[in-house]
Protein backbone atom coordinates (compact mmCIF):
# COMPACT_ATOMS: atom_id res chain seq x y z
CA UNK A 1 0.00 0.00 0.00
CA UNK A 2 1.55 3.29 -1.03
CA UNK A 3 1.35 5.96 1.94
CA UNK A 4 -0.94 9.00 1.92
CA UNK A 5 1.00 11.63 0.54
CA UNK A 6 3.57 9.37 -0.86
CA UNK A 7 5.12 10.54 -3.92
CA UNK A 8 3.22 9.42 -7.62
CA UNK A 9 6.00 8.16 -9.94
CA UNK A 10 4.63 9.51 -13.10
CA UNK A 11 6.43 7.24 -15.34
CA UNK A 12 5.53 4.06 -13.69
CA UNK A 13 2.07 4.55 -14.62
CA UNK A 14 2.91 4.52 -18.51
CA UNK A 15 4.13 2.08 -20.82
CA UNK A 16 7.20 0.46 -21.84
CA UNK A 17 8.74 3.76 -24.43
CA UNK A 18 7.94 1.82 -28.08
CA UNK A 19 11.21 2.10 -30.00
CA UNK A 20 12.95 0.38 -26.85
CA UNK A 21 10.85 -2.79 -27.07
CA UNK A 22 12.56 -2.69 -31.00
CA UNK A 23 15.82 -2.89 -30.17
CA UNK A 24 16.39 -6.98 -30.03
CA UNK A 25 15.45 -6.51 -33.64
CA UNK A 26 17.28 -3.53 -34.74
CA UNK A 27 20.29 -5.82 -33.42
CA UNK A 28 19.73 -8.66 -35.43
CA UNK A 29 19.31 -6.56 -38.66
CA UNK A 30 21.85 -4.78 -38.14
CA UNK A 31 23.55 -8.32 -38.56
CA UNK A 32 23.05 -8.46 -42.11
CA UNK A 33 25.99 -8.83 -44.60
CA UNK A 34 24.68 -5.15 -46.39
CA UNK A 35 23.76 -3.44 -43.35
CA UNK A 36 20.52 -2.39 -41.58
CA UNK A 37 17.84 -0.45 -43.28
CA UNK A 38 15.33 1.34 -41.06
CA UNK A 39 12.11 1.71 -42.22
CA UNK A 40 10.72 1.67 -38.18
CA UNK A 41 10.49 5.28 -36.81
CA UNK A 42 10.09 7.25 -40.09
CA UNK A 43 12.92 10.24 -38.94
CA UNK A 44 13.62 12.09 -42.39
CA UNK A 45 17.06 11.74 -43.38
CA UNK A 46 17.47 14.00 -46.37
CA UNK A 47 19.12 17.51 -46.16
CA UNK A 48 16.85 20.83 -44.59
CA UNK A 49 16.52 22.68 -47.71
CA UNK A 50 18.94 25.74 -47.98
CA UNK A 51 16.61 28.40 -47.36
CA UNK A 52 15.63 27.02 -44.02
CA UNK A 53 19.24 26.21 -42.84
CA UNK A 54 20.01 30.16 -43.86
CA UNK A 55 16.95 31.77 -42.01
CA UNK A 56 17.83 29.64 -38.73
CA UNK A 57 21.77 30.82 -39.01
CA UNK A 58 20.67 34.65 -39.18
CA UNK A 59 18.49 34.62 -36.09
CA UNK A 60 21.39 32.67 -34.44
CA UNK A 61 22.07 35.81 -32.51
CA UNK A 62 19.18 35.70 -29.84
CA UNK A 63 19.96 36.24 -26.58
CA UNK A 64 16.39 37.57 -25.12
CA UNK A 65 13.86 35.36 -24.49
CA UNK A 66 11.29 34.33 -27.79
CA UNK A 67 7.80 34.62 -27.69
CA UNK A 68 5.37 32.03 -26.41
CA UNK A 69 3.13 32.94 -28.97
CA UNK A 70 5.27 33.30 -31.63
CA UNK A 71 6.86 36.20 -33.26
CA UNK A 72 3.95 38.55 -35.09
CA UNK A 73 5.95 37.28 -38.85
CA UNK A 74 5.56 33.66 -37.35
CA UNK A 75 2.30 33.92 -36.58
CA UNK A 76 1.45 35.42 -40.33
CA UNK A 77 3.12 32.61 -42.28
CA UNK A 78 1.00 30.46 -40.01
CA UNK A 79 -2.07 31.77 -40.82
CA UNK A 80 -1.23 32.51 -44.51
CA UNK A 81 -0.63 28.29 -44.52
CA UNK A 82 -3.55 27.40 -42.84
CA UNK A 83 -5.63 29.02 -45.04
CA UNK A 84 -3.69 27.94 -48.54
CA UNK A 85 -3.85 23.64 -47.15
CA UNK A 86 -6.36 23.76 -44.71
CA UNK A 87 -9.17 25.96 -46.36
CA UNK A 88 -11.01 27.00 -43.28
CA UNK A 89 -14.57 28.74 -44.32
CA UNK A 90 -13.49 31.97 -42.47
CA UNK A 91 -10.81 33.63 -40.62
CA UNK A 92 -11.39 33.86 -37.37
CA UNK A 93 -9.18 30.90 -36.46
CA UNK A 94 -6.23 31.12 -33.71
CA UNK A 95 -2.70 29.99 -34.25
CA UNK A 96 0.18 29.07 -31.86
CA UNK A 97 3.75 27.50 -32.54
CA UNK A 98 4.56 24.42 -30.55
CA UNK A 99 7.91 22.46 -30.02
CA UNK A 100 7.25 20.23 -32.84
CA UNK A 101 3.84 18.51 -32.88
CA UNK A 102 4.52 15.22 -29.50
CA UNK A 103 4.67 17.63 -27.03
CA UNK A 104 1.21 19.09 -28.08
CA UNK A 105 -0.43 15.27 -28.38
CA UNK A 106 1.65 14.58 -25.11
CA UNK A 107 0.22 17.46 -23.57
CA UNK A 108 -3.01 18.71 -24.95
CA UNK A 109 -5.47 16.77 -22.24
CA UNK A 110 -3.18 18.41 -19.50
CA UNK A 111 -3.33 21.60 -20.63
CA UNK A 112 -7.24 21.54 -21.55
CA UNK A 113 -7.69 20.67 -17.51
CA UNK A 114 -8.80 17.02 -18.02
CA UNK A 115 -8.50 14.82 -15.50
CA UNK A 116 -9.46 11.67 -13.32
CA UNK A 117 -13.41 10.81 -14.20
CA UNK A 118 -12.78 12.51 -18.24
CA UNK A 119 -12.81 10.49 -21.71
CA UNK A 120 -10.59 10.85 -24.36
CA UNK A 121 -11.47 8.69 -27.71
CA UNK A 122 -8.68 7.94 -29.67
CA UNK A 123 -8.58 6.16 -32.76
CA UNK A 124 -8.65 2.12 -32.89
CA UNK A 125 -5.06 2.06 -34.28
CA UNK A 126 -3.18 5.28 -33.54
CA UNK A 127 0.34 7.17 -33.10
CA UNK A 128 1.31 5.90 -29.24
CA UNK A 129 1.79 9.11 -27.93
CA UNK A 130 -2.48 10.18 -28.04
CA UNK A 131 -2.55 7.41 -25.28
CA UNK A 132 0.15 8.21 -23.57
CA UNK A 133 -1.08 12.05 -23.03
CA UNK A 134 -4.18 10.75 -21.71
CA UNK A 135 -2.11 8.86 -18.80
CA UNK A 136 -0.01 11.79 -18.27
CA UNK A 137 -3.41 13.82 -17.24
CA UNK A 138 -4.70 10.78 -15.34
CA UNK A 139 -8.32 10.73 -17.66
CA UNK A 140 -9.20 7.24 -19.39
CA UNK A 141 -8.22 6.45 -22.89
CA UNK A 142 -11.39 4.77 -25.19
CA UNK A 143 -10.29 3.40 -28.74
CA UNK A 144 -13.19 3.65 -30.98
CA UNK A 145 -14.19 4.37 -34.30
CA UNK A 146 -17.81 5.02 -33.38
CA UNK A 147 -18.44 7.63 -31.14
CA UNK A 148 -22.58 6.48 -30.75
CA UNK A 149 -21.46 3.35 -29.30
CA UNK A 150 -19.65 5.36 -26.57
CA UNK A 151 -23.07 5.45 -24.65
CA UNK A 152 -23.00 8.00 -21.23
CA UNK A 153 -18.81 8.17 -21.15
CA UNK A 154 -18.20 11.71 -20.09
CA UNK A 155 -16.14 12.55 -23.31
CA UNK A 156 -13.87 15.97 -23.14
CA UNK A 157 -11.88 15.38 -26.31
CA UNK A 158 -11.47 13.51 -29.29
CA UNK A 159 -8.92 12.88 -31.20
CA UNK A 160 -8.95 11.94 -34.85
CA UNK A 161 -6.01 11.56 -37.77
CA UNK A 162 -6.02 11.85 -41.21
CA UNK A 163 -4.13 10.67 -42.79
CA UNK A 164 -3.59 8.38 -40.67
CA UNK A 165 0.12 7.12 -38.20
CA UNK A 166 0.24 4.35 -39.10
CA UNK A 167 -2.36 3.35 -41.39
CA UNK A 168 -2.45 6.13 -44.29
CA UNK A 169 -5.80 5.72 -43.92
CA UNK A 170 -7.35 8.94 -45.30
CA UNK A 171 -11.44 10.17 -43.58
CA UNK A 172 -13.48 11.47 -45.38
CA UNK A 173 -14.96 15.29 -45.13
CA UNK A 174 -18.31 14.09 -44.49
CA UNK A 175 -16.92 11.68 -41.07
CA UNK A 176 -14.96 14.80 -40.09
CA UNK A 177 -18.14 16.52 -40.28
CA UNK A 178 -19.97 14.47 -38.20
CA UNK A 179 -17.59 13.79 -35.50
CA UNK A 180 -17.42 18.33 -34.78
CA UNK A 181 -21.16 17.76 -34.79
CA UNK A 182 -21.30 15.22 -32.29
CA UNK A 183 -18.49 16.66 -30.34
CA UNK A 184 -20.20 19.87 -30.34
CA UNK A 185 -23.57 18.65 -28.80
CA UNK A 186 -21.38 17.14 -26.06
CA UNK A 187 -19.55 20.24 -25.34
CA UNK A 188 -16.14 17.91 -26.35
CA UNK A 189 -13.15 18.98 -28.16
CA UNK A 190 -12.07 17.16 -31.60
CA UNK A 191 -8.31 17.07 -31.44
CA UNK A 192 -7.16 16.74 -35.32
CA UNK A 193 -3.57 15.48 -36.02
CA UNK A 194 -2.76 17.04 -39.63
CA UNK A 195 0.80 16.29 -39.79
CA UNK A 196 0.88 14.30 -43.01
CA UNK A 197 -2.12 16.63 -45.09
CA UNK A 198 0.88 17.28 -47.31
CA UNK A 199 1.51 13.89 -48.46
CA UNK A 200 -1.19 12.58 -50.57
CA UNK A 201 -1.15 9.79 -52.91
CA UNK A 202 -4.38 7.83 -53.72
CA UNK A 203 -6.65 10.00 -51.82
CA UNK A 204 -7.13 13.89 -51.02
CA UNK A 205 -7.13 14.36 -47.09
CA UNK A 206 -8.96 17.58 -46.23
CA UNK A 207 -8.53 19.79 -42.70
CA UNK A 208 -11.34 19.58 -40.36
CA UNK A 209 -10.88 22.93 -39.80
CA UNK A 210 -12.66 23.05 -43.69
CA UNK A 211 -15.91 21.39 -42.51
CA UNK A 212 -16.87 23.74 -39.56
CA UNK A 213 -19.19 25.99 -41.69
CA UNK A 214 -16.76 29.12 -40.46
CA UNK A 215 -16.96 28.29 -36.75
CA UNK A 216 -14.00 26.95 -35.08
CA UNK A 217 -15.24 26.27 -31.58
CA UNK A 218 -14.08 23.38 -29.83
CA UNK A 219 -12.15 22.37 -33.09
CA UNK A 220 -8.18 21.79 -33.14
CA UNK A 221 -6.10 21.02 -36.08
CA UNK A 222 -2.02 19.61 -34.89
CA UNK A 223 0.47 20.31 -37.60
CA UNK A 224 3.87 19.61 -37.97
CA UNK A 225 6.78 20.62 -40.48
CA UNK A 226 9.30 17.52 -39.34
CA UNK A 227 7.97 15.24 -42.37
CA UNK A 228 7.05 18.57 -44.74
CA UNK A 229 10.16 19.93 -45.05
CA UNK A 230 12.59 17.73 -43.04
CA UNK A 231 12.74 19.90 -39.69
CA UNK A 232 12.00 17.30 -37.15
CA UNK A 233 15.37 17.77 -35.67
CA UNK A 234 13.87 21.29 -35.62
CA UNK A 235 11.12 20.61 -33.38
CA UNK A 236 8.77 22.44 -35.34
CA UNK A 237 4.63 22.41 -35.43
CA UNK A 238 1.69 24.19 -34.42
CA UNK A 239 -2.15 24.61 -33.43
CA UNK A 240 -4.92 25.90 -35.05
CA UNK A 241 -8.42 26.71 -34.45
CA UNK A 242 -10.48 27.55 -32.19
CA UNK A 243 -8.84 31.11 -30.94
CA UNK A 244 -10.79 30.59 -27.32
CA UNK A 245 -8.94 27.29 -26.75
CA UNK A 246 -5.88 28.60 -28.36
CA UNK A 247 -5.59 31.29 -26.13
CA UNK A 248 -6.20 28.93 -23.27
CA UNK A 249 -3.39 26.96 -23.76
CA UNK A 250 -0.72 29.87 -24.47
CA UNK A 251 -1.95 31.21 -20.86
CA UNK A 252 -0.52 27.77 -20.12
CA UNK A 253 2.08 27.39 -21.81
CA UNK A 254 3.51 31.04 -20.92
CA UNK A 255 4.08 29.47 -17.48
CA UNK A 256 5.05 26.16 -18.07
CA UNK A 257 8.03 27.74 -20.45
CA UNK A 258 6.69 25.76 -23.77
CA UNK A 259 8.28 27.92 -26.29
CA UNK A 260 9.42 27.58 -29.30
CA UNK A 261 13.19 29.08 -30.17
CA UNK A 262 13.44 32.50 -32.11
CA UNK A 263 15.90 30.78 -34.44
CA UNK A 264 13.37 28.29 -35.31
CA UNK A 265 10.88 29.98 -35.15
CA UNK A 266 12.73 31.95 -37.94
CA UNK A 267 13.29 29.26 -39.72
CA UNK A 268 9.46 28.20 -39.89
CA UNK A 269 9.02 31.53 -41.03
CA UNK A 270 11.26 30.38 -44.18
CA UNK A 271 9.95 27.14 -44.61
CA UNK A 272 5.96 27.83 -44.49
CA UNK A 273 6.70 30.17 -47.27
CA UNK A 274 7.76 27.43 -50.12
CA UNK A 275 6.44 25.38 -51.36
CA UNK A 276 8.90 24.19 -53.94
CA UNK A 277 10.97 21.83 -51.56
CA UNK A 278 7.77 20.21 -50.14
CA UNK A 279 7.14 18.94 -53.79
CA UNK A 280 10.69 18.18 -54.08
CA UNK A 281 10.34 16.15 -51.10
CA UNK A 282 7.14 14.78 -52.23
CA UNK A 283 8.17 13.48 -55.27
CA UNK A 284 11.04 11.54 -53.63
CA UNK A 285 8.93 9.96 -51.38
CA UNK A 286 6.31 9.43 -54.20
CA UNK A 287 9.44 7.13 -55.95
CA UNK A 288 10.19 5.51 -53.11
CA UNK A 289 6.63 4.65 -52.01
CA UNK A 290 6.77 2.58 -55.55
CA UNK A 291 9.35 0.81 -54.76
CA UNK A 292 8.63 -0.03 -51.52
CA UNK A 293 5.15 -0.73 -52.52
CA UNK A 294 6.18 -3.28 -55.56
CA UNK A 295 8.52 -5.17 -53.73
CA UNK A 296 6.65 -5.86 -50.41
CA UNK A 297 3.48 -6.86 -52.65
CA UNK A 298 6.23 -9.08 -54.74
CA UNK A 299 6.79 -10.92 -51.41
CA UNK A 300 3.56 -11.62 -50.38
CA UNK A 301 2.75 -8.62 -48.48
CA UNK A 302 -0.81 -7.18 -48.93
CA UNK A 303 -1.24 -2.78 -48.45
CA UNK A 304 -3.97 -2.01 -46.82
CA UNK A 305 -5.13 1.62 -46.96
CA UNK A 306 -2.18 3.82 -47.15
CA UNK A 307 -3.28 6.30 -49.44
CA UNK A 308 -1.68 9.21 -47.94
CA UNK A 309 1.29 9.90 -45.56
CA UNK A 310 4.63 8.57 -44.91
CA UNK A 311 3.99 5.00 -44.28
CA UNK A 312 2.89 1.67 -46.27
CA UNK A 313 0.35 -0.82 -43.30
CA UNK A 314 1.65 -4.20 -44.24
CA UNK A 315 0.31 -7.71 -43.20
CA UNK A 316 1.53 -11.54 -44.02
CA UNK A 317 -2.03 -12.89 -41.95
CA UNK A 318 0.19 -13.08 -38.80
CA UNK A 319 1.47 -11.64 -35.63
CA UNK A 320 3.26 -7.99 -36.02
CA UNK A 321 6.22 -8.97 -34.03
CA UNK A 322 6.84 -12.47 -36.48
CA UNK A 323 6.60 -10.13 -38.93
CA UNK A 324 9.34 -8.15 -37.58
CA UNK A 325 11.63 -10.94 -36.90
CA UNK A 326 11.00 -12.27 -41.05
CA UNK A 327 12.30 -8.80 -42.26
CA UNK A 328 15.26 -8.39 -39.67
CA UNK A 329 16.32 -11.28 -40.66
CA UNK A 330 17.09 -9.90 -44.23
CA UNK A 331 18.44 -7.02 -42.42
CA UNK A 332 15.20 -4.71 -42.94
CA UNK A 333 13.59 -2.85 -39.78
CA UNK A 334 9.81 -2.12 -40.12
CA UNK A 335 8.00 -0.42 -36.37
CA UNK A 336 5.20 -3.84 -35.16
CA UNK A 337 2.00 -2.85 -35.77
CA UNK A 338 0.94 -3.87 -31.92
CA UNK A 339 2.52 -0.52 -31.00
CA UNK A 340 -0.65 1.25 -32.45
CA UNK A 341 -3.08 -0.81 -30.90
CA UNK A 342 -4.25 -4.04 -30.43
CA UNK A 343 -6.01 -3.72 -33.90
CA UNK A 344 -2.71 -3.40 -35.22
CA UNK A 345 -1.41 -6.97 -34.06
CA UNK A 346 -1.05 -8.11 -37.32
CA UNK A 347 0.09 -5.69 -39.48
CA UNK A 348 3.56 -3.52 -39.31
CA UNK A 349 4.49 -0.24 -40.61
CA UNK A 350 7.37 0.82 -42.99
CA UNK A 351 8.42 4.36 -43.97
CA UNK A 352 9.32 5.87 -46.73
CA UNK A 353 11.76 8.23 -45.02
CA UNK A 354 15.40 5.68 -45.97
CA UNK A 355 17.49 7.34 -48.39
CA UNK A 356 17.09 5.91 -52.14
CA UNK A 357 20.16 3.97 -52.12
CA UNK A 358 18.52 2.14 -48.92
CA UNK A 359 15.23 1.68 -50.23
CA UNK A 360 16.56 -0.03 -53.20
CA UNK A 361 18.57 -2.40 -50.69
CA UNK A 362 15.20 -2.98 -49.21
CA UNK A 363 13.57 -3.99 -52.67
CA UNK A 364 16.36 -6.37 -53.62
CA UNK A 365 16.55 -8.29 -50.51
CA UNK A 366 12.58 -8.63 -50.99
CA UNK A 367 12.52 -10.14 -54.14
Amino acid sequence: MVPPGARRALAAGLPDFPWDRLEPAKAAAARHPGGLVDLSIGTPVDPVPAAIRAALTEASDSPGYPLTAGKPRLRAAIRDWVTRWCAPAGDDFGVLPTIGSKELVAWLPTLLGLGPGDTVVIPPVCYPTYEVGVQLSGATAVRSDSLTSLGPARVRLVWVNSPSNPTGRVLPPAHLRKVVDWARERGAVVASDECYLPLPWEAEPVSILSVCDGRFDNVLAVHSLSKRSNLAGYRAGFVAGDPALVDELLAVRKHAGMIVPAPVQAAMVAALADEDHVQQQRDRYAARRVTLRNAFEGAGFTVEHSEAGLYLWLTRGEDSWDTVAWLADRGILTAPGAFYGPDGHRHVRAALTASDERITEAAKRLS
